[in-house]
């Protein structure tokens, strides 16, 4: 019975269009009474509703749907009880269920912002602490008498330590990320301390509003979606790209928290450490209407975590209020290196359409026209992507491979898809199709500039250079580019950046102009919007020449 429900459940997923949705809605109101015995009946039940609930083809649906997402903690426990295990449930594809619990190690900015959102739900799992010896040469400090245990003994009981150490009513991770935080040392430093530990914390979600079940972030209006949905062949990226601009809007800092804090939520919960959602411009975060029921809010980082080179930006978008996915940038002159991850649930629900309006929003504020696709992406090292034939995804978008063997193994498997009907690439070949980065450009970038280009090469050439000159002694050099940047520049300025800028052989030789704009690019790399540092780059051919000519 179970079963059958849930197939013709997963029938309404292609089914969008209909004219009618009330079996749809009857079906929902008999699912709502049912009970699935099995974990996979409930996670496959979940993912379903949530879809449903993102992309409804009625507002009944989307009513019923939330009705029976906001019982799960009911279930879950209904479940636990009659002796189910909920293992099942943090799995990274389905974690984040209300009513269940996941374990993971996470990093010191997101452990003490999850710790302050959610004291009562997220603590130390001790029972999977496996490398609990680390503590005692970092809570030692902390802990008087500590030092006649730790050193001596095997198997000391570091929680006992802990709990006679710490106030009543402050949990284990709160004293201990309250201890790191007394130290006087540098963020970076109690990060690395907390970091080193390893220490896996255990998240309850039970009926939390943040769980994936019930998380849903104000929209104006439901987006129902009476048509079918739209497919990748419905898409075309340059017309995408060349569309309207995007209404957008700052977010006043009240809004902005609220919007991190969902994010790192829904992020955390996903076993997902992004370094932007870690490190945001809480006063830089801006919402952007995408259409179609699409919320996008994007940020960059604030100046003393911005990249030596690239500019970054990260966001995530909400479909019809539930966290759908998340983008990152990270771009350099025109080109922008782009991380598109729709989440697991959504893979059915117009992928290729939101990338495409996700890439015209940050050619908008970016003014960047070259978007780059890591290998990661399409399937190196990274299973998923070549189980879910994400080459193909990109490559029919009009994205090109720019590694020569690549290029020739693509022409291979295009003629053999235009002369045999329902051929697929085998997962040889695509493994082997993601040997190497795509490429998509509009002009002025069409020209191929960026095909061989890596970051990397501009941050080896300057090892070899320090290595050349001053010995290996990065001080002594950053010594002299200080003085490199007053002497050409009119600028002081040591940072990587200006040791970059050091290593262009005919700097001294460019106008007054050009001079006085790239003193402006190191001054707004390291103030002001990164935005703006961008749009400063692209306006400078010269120094965009010497990039390519230090990076490829």
């Amino acid at each position: 019975m179970s079963i059958e429900l849930l197939d013709r459940l997963d029938e309404w997923k292609s089914r969008f269009g209909s004219p009618d949705t009330r079996p749809l809605e009857q079906l929902l109101a008999e699912i709502a009474t049912h009970r699935f015995p099995d974990s996979g009946s409930l996670i496959r039940l979940h993912e379903t509703l949530l879809f449903l609930r993102a992309w409804p083809p009625s507002s009944k649906v989307a009513r019923l749907a939330d009705g029976i997402l906001f019982s799960f903690t009911r279930r879950t426990a209904e479940f636990e009880a009659a002796g189910g295990d909920l293992s099942a449930f943090e799995e990274p594809e389905v974690s984040g269920i209300a009513g269940t619990s996941l374990a993971a190690v996470f990093g010191y900015d997101v452990a003490r912002r999850l710790a302050a959102r959610h004291p009562r739900n997220v603590e130390m799992a001790w029972d999977r602490f496996d490398e609990a010896d680390k503590l005692g040469s970092a809570i030692w400090r902390f802990v008087p008498l500590l030092e006649e245990d730790w050193p001596v003994e095997a198997h000391v009981p570091y929680q006992q330590w802990i709990s006679a150490a710490r106030r009543p009513g402050v949990s284990d991770l709160a004293w201990l990320l309250e201890r790191v935080e007394s130290l006087p040392r540098a963020h970076r430093e109690r990060a690395q301390l907390y970091d080193s530990l390893e220490m896996p914390l255990i998240w309850r979600m039970g009926n939390m509003p943040t769980s994936r079940s019930r998380l849903r972030f104000a929209c104006r209006k439901l987006y129902i979606h009476k048509e079918p949905l739209l497919r990748r062949g419905d898409v075309s990226l340059a017309r995408e790209l060349n569309g309207p601009p995007l209404p957008t809007r700052r977010l006043s800092r009240p809004e902005a928290r609220t919007v991190l804090d969902l994010m790192m939520d829904t992020s955390a919960m996903r076993f997902r450490e992004l370094y932007g959602f870690s490190h945001p411009d809480e006063g830089a975060v801006f919402h952007a209407d995408a259409g179609r029921g699409v919320d996008v809010y994007f940020f960059g980082v604030p100046p003393e975590w911005r990249l030596p080179l690239r500019a970054y930006h990260a966001g995530m978008f909400f479909k019809n209020g539930v966290p759908a996915g998340y983008v990152e940038l990270l771009s350099l002159f025109e080109r922008a290196e782009v991380g598109f991850n729709l989440y697991y649930t959504f893979r059915e629900g117009e992928s290729a359409w939101l990338y495409g309006r996700l890439l015209r929003l940050f050619r908008q504020v970016l003014g960047v026209t070259c978007f780059s696709v890591d290998p990661y992406q399409i399937g190196h090292q990274n299973p998923e992507a070549v189980d879910s034939g994400a080459f193909w995804f990109y490559r029919k978008l009009g994205f090109r491979p720019v590694d020569p063997e690549v290029v020739r193994l693509v022409e291979r498997e295009e003629r053999r898809i235009a002369r045999t009907p329902g051929y697929r690439s085998s997962k040889a070949t695509l493994e082997k199709l993601a040997n190497g980065y795509l490429l998509y450009a509009e002009p002025p970038a069409e020209d191929r500039a960026w095909d061989h280009f890596r970051v990397r090469n501009i941050g080896l050439v300057v090892q070899r250079a320090v290595a050349a000159r001053f010995h290996g002694d990065p001080v002594a050099m950053r010594r002299a580019v200080r003085l490199a940047a007053i002497r050409n520049l009119g600028i002081e300025a040591s940072n990587d950046l200006a040791l970059v800028l050091s290593l262009i052989p005919d700097l001294a030789r460019w106008t007054p102009e050009e001079k006085t704009a790239a003193a402006d690019i190191l001054r707004a790399k390291e103030s002001g919007s990164e935005a703006r540092y961008l749009h400063l780059m692209q306006r400078h051919p010269s120094l965009r020449a010497a990039f390519l000519s230090l990076g490829s």
